[in-house]
């Protein structure tokens, strides 16, 4: 028997295993927003997340394409409830029992999903909704827990309700002061009792670039990881950065009201790259370099020296979310709406971004404002506010990616974005009083890109195919199976 050769082959099986094993990085978390005209294909977007080594991962709702393509892919998910469902299931445990019966439990039996948590609400205690959910966020919350609980999930999956860091405050500027909202402080202390008896953890979502946007005055250095120009002193601890002095000023709430060891994930932080003089490439990745170099590190803050998972916000571009708290809200994604990579990110071990692969797009051609057309056309106003009322125009802001192109320049970028939120119909671009024509000469300039979309209809008649995943398995299966009949046949 030729031992060497057993010796290398042994070797070669525990390699296989290992690879297969093996994950590309350990314990990213994101949010995965689905607010897109041209959403990136489900199984593209989760094989996105596994190559880049995100192994949790956040949903707003339980959408059915994104929840199954989720099923045994090995990543944790948090599921979320819309703020317009509270009310109802607020009303009823029946309601409850129902909404987990058809978004977590049909998930998790029939495609294997490994859910964690259920997200009650999103930030329900803004101060913008006006109360609007004081009274449905804790009911909800309960029959939802009492709803896992019947589905026998208690165990399994934990409710928590994700709120904004606007639900405490300090009233003398430093951490160790911070207490928990007046007007809601008796709610908070009831939804926090809730969460720790039934073994739920607090979710915060905390946004550095959000204090620089509100106040004009905000010490830039502050916002970011690798500040030092103006710490705030708190007795014996100094901040250099204000997300570790928010972070800590929740944690003194929780402490001066009998919580101290309460669990906290943070479910929301990032930083946009447009919509805003701040939100660019060279900040987000300043930013979120500094925040993954803190999660590899493991490193939490004074208070809280272990890091809590953190959910980075977010995967990709959502081209029709909401732009009422600011146009940068388009455009948090550490990816492009198509899975594109807008600027290196450091993952460890050696590991960057990886982009999404096989994205399917529509031609190569634009629509853009005609050459004979005159600037001066007294309709053209008009047709551009026409076109930026149903498409993406947010990049044209001021200090925003695109601008500072000319009149033509805002004109054409307005006429394309609508032109491709329609799928490039010949009629979408017609319609702009003669003042556009189709092109295939690519109309982006410097770092103001005229996008092409994801084509959908050529990716729903794509024939499911099996995922590099799969194959890989196989091939392992393969190895393995002939290694060992080899060493039997010795």
């Amino acid at each position: 028997m030729n031992y060497p050769c057993h010796g290398i082959l042994f070797f070669l099986v525990l390699w296989a295993f290992a690879a297969a094993l093996a994950p590309a990085a350990k314990g990213l978390a994101v949010n995965w927003g689905s607010r897109t005209t041209h959403p990136l294909p489900a199984d593209i977007t989760v094989k996105l997340l596994k190559g880049n080594g995100f192994d949790k991962v956040k949903l707003f709702e339980a959408e059915p394409e994104p929840m199954k393509a989720l099923g045994k892919s090995g990543i944790q998910v948090m599921v979320g409830i819309p703020n317009d469902m509270l009310a109802p299931l607020a009303s009823s445990v029946g309601v409850a029992v129902e909404w987990v019966s058809k978004n977590v439990s049909y998930y998790i039996s029939k495609y294997g999903v490994d859910v964690r948590y259920v997200a009650v609400g999103n930030e329900p205690f803004l101060k913008t909704y006006k109360d609007k959910f004081l009274n449905t966020t804790l009911p909800a919350l309960q029959n939802i827990q009492a709803a896992l609980i019947k589905a026998g999930l208690g165990r399994q999956v934990k409710a928590t309700v994700p709120l904004n860091a606007d639900v405490y405050e300090t009233d003398s500027g430093v951490p160790s002061s911070g207490n928990f909202r007046p007007d809601i402080h008796n709610l908070m202390i009831s939804i926090i009792k809730f969460l720790n008896n039934n073994g739920g953890p607090l979710t915060i979502n905390i946004y550095p670039f959000l204090s620089l946007y509100a106040d004009p005055h905000f010490p830039v250095d502050y916002a970011f990881f690798s500040g030092s120009s103006s710490p705030v002193v708190d007795g014996n601890i100094t901040y250099t950065n204000v997300f570790d002095a928010n972070f800590d000023t929740l944690i003194s709430a929780l402490e001066k009201n009998g919580f101290p060891s309460m669990p906290v994930i943070v479910g929301e932080v990032g930083w946009p790259t447009d919509g805003d003089i701040n939100a660019n490439k060279e900040n987000a990745r300043r930013f979120n370099q500094g925040l993954m170099n803190r999660i590899l590190q493991g490193a939490g803050t004074p208070k809280r020296p272990t890091m809590p998972d953190i959910y980075l916000f977010g995967l990709i571009d959502e081209d029709a979310k909401s732009v009422e708290p600011g146009n940068f809200e388009r455009h948090w994604g550490i990816f492009f709406y198509d899975g594109t990579i807008k600027y290196p990110l450091n993952l460890g071990k050696g590991r960057n971004l990886t982009a999404a692969k096989g994205v399917q797009y529509l031609r190569r051609q634009w629509c853009v404002m005609a050459p004979e057309a005159n600037v001066l056309d007294p309709s053209l106003p008009a047709q551009i506010s026409d076109a930026c009322t149903y498409a993406d125009c947010t990049s044209l802001g001021y200090g925003s990616t695109c601008g500072g192109l000319d009149a033509r320049g805002n004109a054409s970028y307005a006429f394309n974005m609508y032109f491709q939120t329609m799928d490039q119909r010949k009629d979408a671009c017609g319609r702009f009083s003669n003042l556009s024509v189709i092109t295939a000469i690519d109309p982006s300039q410097d770092s103001c890109r005229f996008e092409i979309m994801i084509d959908l209809g050529r990716h729903e008649k794509a024939k499911p195919k099996s995922s590099a995943g799969e194959k890989k398995g196989l091939l392992i299966s393969f190895v393995v199976a002939f290694i060992i009949a080899h060493l039997l046949s010795d």
